[in-house]
């Protein structure tokens, strides 16, 4: 195969046509691009924020005490209160259970 460019046609009229078919091949790709973008940016503003690294499940009781420690992503505590990977780890140690399903202890290195 050769690096050379394809022949062009000698005369004006068909060399004029080429440029004219090449500038319209060009805004085709502009505009697929454009397109491209927008849909980007519109899924960037409409998708869901990541859950956060852990969760603080409180209990039901008036006074909204901490039973347990989960991952951000378990099931079983998506009203949790979310938090760090500090305060997940403070809460353990202070003798907030950790989740049995998704295991946070483990996760932070916490197993006895």
């Amino acid at each position: 195969m050769s690096d050379l460019p394809p022949p062009l046609p000698p005369d004006e009229p068909r060399l004029a046509a080429l440029e004219t078919w090449l500038q319209v091949q060009l805004l085709y790709v502009r505009e697929a691009r454009a397109a491209l973008q927008r849909q980007a940016a519109i899924q960037a503003r409409t998708a869901p924020p990541p859950p956060p690294p852990y969760r603080i499940q409180r209990g039901l009781t008036a006074e909204r005490t901490p039973v347990k420690v989960h991952l951000g992503d378990c099931a079983l505590a998506k009203k949790g209160i979310g938090c760090d990977e500090h305060d997940a780890r403070r809460a353990i140690v202070e003798g907030v259970e950790a989740c049995a399903v998704c295991r946070p202890d483990s996760e932070l290195g916490m197993l006895d």
